[in-house]
């Protein structure tokens, strides 16, 4: 008998990965930005200046998917997962309270962007582990991220540009915002519940709480990046700015790999897609603004005075946000909101924060979590990819960000 010839296969991280919808909208926006840039459309130093104020986003949002895909290779998510799910013992109403509160203080003390990178991946792990819902745990951290980043400055970027702008301090913004905090809190917990973790999405009565863990396969490279996100964590508590501590993070773990461990190394590393669609949209939406976005913009936001005034900016926020993200549509409802109007910029906020829910790109929490979810990074086990249905997505989080949205400008008025 002769033997039948195998096909080598190619080992998955090698693989040149194919583009997909969101690949080609990002290279379309960076394109349709500089071709603005190109034409004068958007003037040279407009265009520098708008860069020059993104470039630590897009340097975070580059180092950060290089220290989250070495790390999972490390199995310090699993590890984590596997505590998380003994603390609930087998009850998802348990877990579901577990998962909701520590995403919600991880977002208050940390920011919506560390919720993302250091919770995404546990949950995954979690899912994989316990045959709880993948989709429930997945969409707890990313709603959460975004409707729990409200009470303090540091919680999101737009607070700290509404914050300078109004002149207020942590605790009197805390003062300000810790209604619509609850308020959107408690519509979150409730749509998370009903739309995702209830008997109805899932299979089992109770989840698998495991026995015991896997026995870790590299323990330096375990400790490594167990002492690397506890510094992550630290820096960020220390208001060290985050692409300082992402870029840190990322040479740390890249110098350990290049001396132990060069398999983790390739090309798949190295994330393009979502610095690319950031610095896209910092060139093409300053250009529509100069083209008439601002006579829009002004027109959708209205000069109306009291609670009409905070309902119609807050929601001129949220609808915004969905078509360009969050950052340039706080930015331009920003500009076009007059100075003696603080309800009204807190309206913007609230908007801008929580509303971002529907579209993929309406947040860069939610692009950065999708990209977790999906597998795009390397070293991923197949059992926690998560394809996310971009229906139910989007119209999950359209109902969550017009309950959210409404609530927490109605609390907003109210105090």
């Amino acid at each position: 008998m002769t033997a039948t010839p195998t096909t080598p296969t190619i080992p998955e991280s090698t693989r040149r990965p194919r583009l997909d919808r969101l690949d080609l909208a990002s290279l379309g926006i960076l394109a349709a930005g500089l071709i603005c840039w190109a034409t004068g459309a958007l003037p040279t130093g407009e265009a520098v200046a708008s860069l020059t104020r993104v470039a630590p986003l897009v340097l975070f949002l580059g180092t950060v998917m290089v220290m989250v895909a070495i790390v999972q290779a490390s199995q310090l998510f699993d590890i984590a997962a596997l505590a998380l799910a003994r603390l609930g013992r087998g009850s998802h109403a348990a877990l579901f309270a577990h998962c909701f509160l520590l995403a919600t203080v991880t977002t208050i003390f940390l920011n919506l962007d560390t919720t993302i990178v250091l919770l995404t991946p546990v949950m995954l792990a979690l899912a994989a582990a316990t045959r709880a819902p993948a989709l429930a745990l997945a969409m707890t951290t990313v709603w959460l991220a975004n409707t729990a980043s409200l009470l303090l400055p540091v919680s999101n970027l737009t607070n700290l540009l509404a914050a300078e702008r109004i002149g207020l301090d942590p605790l009197d913004f805390a003062a300000r915002m810790w209604a619509p905090q609850l308020a959107v809190l408690a519509v979150t917990a409730l749509c998370l519940w009903l739309g995702f973790w209830r008997r109805r999405h899932r299979e089992l009565d109770r989840y698998r709480v495991p026995a015991a863990r896997q026995p870790i396969a590299d323990q330096r490279l375990f400790w490594t990046a167990a002492a690397v996100c506890a510094g992550f964590v630290a820096a960020v508590i220390a208001a060290v700015p985050i692409q300082i501590v992402s870029s840190a993070a990322a040479a740390i773990l890249l110098v350990h790999c290049l001396r132990r461990r060069r398999d983790l190394l390739n090309w798949a590393l190295l994330p393009w897609r979502l610095p690319v669609l950031t610095a896209g949209l910092f060139l093409l939406v300053p250009a529509l603004m100069r083209h008439g976005g601002t006579e829009i913009v002004s027109l959708l936001t209205g000069s109306a005075d009291g609670g009409a005034g905070v309902f119609r900016a807050g929601f001129a926020g949220a609808a915004l946000s969905n078509v360009v993200n969050n950052l340039p549509a706080y930015a331009a409802v920003e500009s076009v909101v007059p100075n003696g109007r603080e309800d009204a910029l807190l309206g913007v906020l609230i908007g801008t924060n929580v509303g971002p829910l529907l579209m993929p790109w309406a947040s860069m929490a939610t692009l950065l979590w999708f990209d977790l979810v999906s597998g795009r990074r390397p070293g991923l086990p197949a059992d926690q990819r998560l394809d996310v249905p971009l229906g139910r997505f989007t119209a999950a989080g359209a109902i969550l960000a017009a309950l959210a949205t409404t609530v927490g400008l109605a609390a907003l008025i109210w105090i």
